[in-house]
């Protein structure tokens, strides 16, 4: 199943009142606490996978940035998009990390509960491609007739990969055959096994992948597509209005850590991050954190701009997975009240 039709299942075929009751009540447990409190404020927090991709984030937990903001912030990993949305409309989370289109796919659908992004943490496409005995220097034309291990159709690795394909001439559907049926945790695992011919991965796996043989990094796929938000910050209307201090919190903690990402050397993020990537090295991180640097992936401020969700939504238009009449406007899509105020 696709991760469009996965969000319209969830969206559509949840309860109102079920829906509505549960967000609220997670909110109105939330709000007995104010921001700055002598006991923080909890917020439920999920990140789409375990990456060195959101650096800015693990940096802004160790370095206690939400703690001076008043905020006491629970980390966990959904393993997905879909998994992701699902817990934040249902009520399980506050606040989570996913691929922009989820709220472009929930704010077309029926669903009661709608979602905003209210700050971004990258700023393009993360993800690597990997080939298995690559030709140097790499030809997109290589990829013609095999395999590639992507991600859920309609999922944002999966929308900039084929867009990437399209920009070097080769149609994703007649050129490869993309592989999307094969979940986030089983993936490493099938690129072991020679299931396929290429595949895209983040780090710290893409250079795990290298360092057993298992393949070269031929190409950044953010670097191929440009600057185009990859993964926001996102939330619930309902959240929003009910805490806007709490996001206010959480975006001044995030903005932060995005300007100390720029100047600080990888040696020091190394240390700051290497908690949360048990059984990597420091060497191993400073070495992706230096193939990440140069490649700009990570924004400079937390404010999403229109530009950047037009043309998401023009390539989720190009891959069929949103109608024309479908475009979300951009100020029904973000919320950019919290980036400005904290923000020069």
């Amino acid at each position: 199943m696709s991760i469009l039709k996965s969000i319209q299942k969830l969206a559509l075929h949840r309860p109102f009142q079920v829906v509505v009751s549960i967000a609220t009540a997670g909110a109105v447990a939330l709000s007995v606490t104010p921001v700055n409190a002598a006991s923080p404020t909890k917020v439920r927090y999920q990140e789409v996978v375990r990456s060195i991709l959101y650096m800015p984030m693990y940096v802004a937990l160790n370095q206690g940035y939400f703690m001076d903001e008043g905020l006491d912030v629970a980390l966990k990993t959904s393993q997905g998009t879909d998994k992701g949305m699902a817990a934040l409309l249902s009520g399980g989370a506050d606040v989570v990390l996913i691929g922009p289109e989820a709220s472009v796919y929930v704010n077309n659908s029926e669903s009661p509960v709608k979602t905003r992004l209210f700050a971004g943490l990258t700023a393009t496409d993360g993800f690597l491609l990997m080939g298995k005995n690559p030709t140097k220097p790499f030809d997109w034309n290589e990829i013609k007739g095999k395999t590639i291990m992507s991600f859920r159709q309609g999922s944002s690795p999966d929308v900039f990969l084929e867009t990437a394909i399209k920009q070097h001439g080769l149609d994703p559907d007649k050129d490869v055959k993309i592989i999307s049926n094969i979940g986030p945790a089983a993936r490493a695992g099938a690129w072991m096994a020679d299931r396929t011919d290429y595949a895209i991965f983040l780090e710290p796996e893409a250079s795990n992948m290298e360092k057993a043989g298992k393949g070269e990094v031929v190409a950044s796929i953010g670097q191929e597509v440009g600057p185009v938000d990859f993964t926001s910050f996102t939330t619930t209307d309902d959240y929003i209005a009910k805490h806007p201090e709490v996001l206010e919190a959480w975006t001044r903690a995030i903005y932060r850590a995005q300007q100390y990402v720029q100047t600080a050397t990888p040696e020091d993020l190394a240390k700051h991050i290497d908690s949360y990537f048990p059984g990597v090295s420091q060497a191993e991180l400073v070495k992706a954190i230096n193939r990440y640097r140069p490649l700009n992936l990570w924004k400079k401020t937390p404010l999403i701009e229109q530009g950047a969700m037009e043309k998401l939504q023009d390539m989720l238009i190009d891959r069929g997975l949103l109608k024309p009449d479908q475009r979300i406007p951009y100020e029904q899509l973000v919320d950019v009240s919290f980036a400005k105020k904290v923000t020069p």
